[in-house]
């Protein structure tokens, strides 16, 4: 059985010991606004009646994110002078 992008970010946050704020906070570092009630969606078994499926941007963008939180923000890149 395949891992959907749900259980995924459920992995990931249990491995990060990341709460829903810490979720929040990382997303803003790449510009992505997402609520706690968006979260908890996310969260939630499949059958359940607020169950929201993690699309492919979401987990795009917080992963970005966790990239970000732990690493720290990419360094400017040096503009290439040209070659004589």
């Amino acid at each position: 059985m395949a891992l959907t992008n749900n259980d995924i970010m459920k992995k990931l946050r249990v491995a990060h010991k990341l709460r829903d704020d810490d979720i929040v906070k990382i997303c803003a570092l790449v510009d992505f606004k997402v609520s706690k009630s968006e979260l908890g969606a996310i969260f939630r078994k499949e059958g359940h009646p607020k169950y929201k499926e993690c699309g492919d941007q979401f987990l795009r963008n917080f992963l970005n994110g966790l990239v970000v939180h732990l690493r720290g923000p990419m360094p400017p890149k040096k503009k290439k002078e040209p070659s004589k």
